[in-house]
């Protein structure tokens, strides 16, 4: 059984009792509260120590600045977030039909926010269904979107082997029961079914500068903070092989213009963009420092 997040002295991911204080962030979306983040010496996870429980963390997402839930356009992040969103969900189209070798198929998005994605998948011809335990997001999901998704309970009662393709968006990170999602995943998949995780990278260039400002931290609905030597330790402990790396080049621009508001308190579109470039072009010759990753990874 998964160890409970905030009572837990040991790395949830690889069980290590070699775990250090790394630094304190604070939720600059909902409370203000402070969280300590902690890093295992074996596997190079980060974690939010002492986070809230699964049943009380609710409260830590109603904002309506938590873009994901809202669907907002406000503010300039925000309405950058919408613009680049069109070409951000077609690619991740085109990578899920290149690693699954399927013009069309069975496909599974866990965490899927407002429905975007699972529309676009079935307007390209795939069987698309999410899951969203969200009320609120799963209503503008048929209001906005016209797709409605299954709430939270459908994870544990979909058919075993039923998908050629499982996503998730920046979801992993939220997942209280890490390695127990992690194995009904594999049970959902069909053998020759591929997933796809996409997290942000806390050894990236911005991820580094900005230390307890980066935005990616986003305590305490970050419950992980993932390195890829750590995601790859994940994989391999629940029966996953990594199949490839892809970068997120347009997190790198979000997440330091929200990092650099974090910072200095008001934002600064030259700065953000100047450090996602710089970021992005560290990760030209080493993928592994962009600020978030897709891993794609089989049975």
């Amino acid at each position: 059984m998964d160890p409970v997040q905030n009572s837990s002295a040991r790395c949830p991911v690889c069980k290590s009792e070699q775990i250090r204080f790394a630094l304190k962030a604070k939720d600059h979306t909902v409370s203000g509260e402070w969280f300590e983040i902690w890093e295992c010496n074996h596997c190079s996870l980060r974690f939010t120590r002492h986070a809230p429980a699964a049943g009380e963390i609710g409260r830590y997402y109603q904002s309506e600045n938590y873009i994901s839930h809202s669907d907002t356009r406000k503010g300039l992040v925000n309405g950058l977030y919408h613009r680049v969103r069109s070409h951000t969900l077609h690619s991740k189209y085109k990578l899920m039909r290149s690693a699954t070798g399927l013009a069309t198929g069975d496909h599974l998005d866990i965490g899927a926010g407002t429905g975007a994605f699972v529309q676009h998948m079935n307007q390209q011809g795939w069987q698309s269904r999410g899951i969203e335990p969200d009320d609120g997001a799963r209503q503008l999901a048929l209001t906005h979107h016209q797709t409605s998704l299954f709430p939270a309970e459908a994870f544990q009662t979909l058919p075993a082997d039923s998908f050629d393709a499982i996503s998730m968006w920046h979801v992993l990170e939220h997942v209280h029961r890490l390695h127990s999602y992690m194995e009904r995943i594999n049970k959902l998949l069909k053998p020759s079914g591929k997933l796809f995780i996409a997290v942000p990278n806390y050894t990236s260039y911005d991820g580094m500068k900005y230390k307890e400002n980066w935005a990616a931290y986003d305590v305490p609905r970050h419950l992980y903070h993932f390195s890829p030597a750590s995601m790859r330790y994940l994989l391999d402990a629940n029966g996953f092989k990594l199949i490839r790396e892809e970068p997120m080049w347009f997190d790198s621009f979000y997440i330091s213009l929200l990092s650099e508001k974090y910072a200095t308190g008001h934002s600064s579109l030259f700065k953000g963009f100047l450090t996602g470039t710089v970021s992005n072009l560290k990760a030209l010759t080493h993928k592994e420092q962009c600020s978030s990753l897709i891993y794609v990874a089989g049975k």
